[in-house]
């Protein structure tokens, strides 16, 4: 019976001692689509999120080789002429949600202020956005979308397809991290 009751002590403590939330699949998706030309989005199921539970500090790595396209020409620009995912293999971001509290979050989304750094292309920018979290079975889920201008992160566009790509891209993310 004892050790019925020391193991139950060590599960229970164990889950609400945690301190930290992961997961390996979230996604990524981007759009950088100029109207009246052909779509250009992109998505990356490969990545990688971690909330500090007590410290509301939020890291994300993507891998820029997984971002998949409709077309494989425009994966393959986007691999060797754009991020040249060679000598660039990951995005990745740090920062903090203002005003973190896993307590008030609920199962209804609730908007939080995200400020930090995010490194493409071996350029880093400071970026601040809005996300939503909420409880779900398990774990909690974070959502936000924000804007890239490519010029920052010295991403270059060729002259050639400059009508076709936007220089401002969309980002949008999903993490469901437990």
């Amino acid at each position: 019976m004892k050790k019925i009751v020391l193991f139950l002590f060590f599960i229970t403590h164990t889950i609400f001692a945690q301190t930290e939330m992961t997961t390996t699949t979230g996604v990524v998706n981007f759009e950088a689509s100029v109207p009246f030309y052909e779509e250009v989005t992109a998505t990356n199921k490969t990545v990688f999120c971690s909330l500090d539970l007590k410290k509301g500090s939020i890291t994300t790595k993507v891998k820029m080789k997984e971002f998949r396209f409709k077309l494989s020409l425009m994966e393959e620009h986007f691999n060797k002429k754009y991020l040249e995912t060679d000598r660039h293999p990951k995005a990745n971001f740090e920062g903090t949600i203002e005003g973190f509290n896993i307590d008030i979050i609920e199962k209804n989304p609730k908007e939080f202020t995200i400020k930090g750094e995010l490194k493409i292309h071996g350029k880093t920018k400071k970026i601040t956005t809005k996300a939503f979290l909420k409880k779900v079975e398990n774990g909690l889920e974070i959502i936000s979308d924000f804007k890239v201008n490519t010029k920052d992160f010295n991403i270059q566009i060729p002259e050639i397809f400059s009508m076709k790509v936007a220089e401002t891209v969309n980002v949008k993310f999903y993490f469901f991290v437990k």
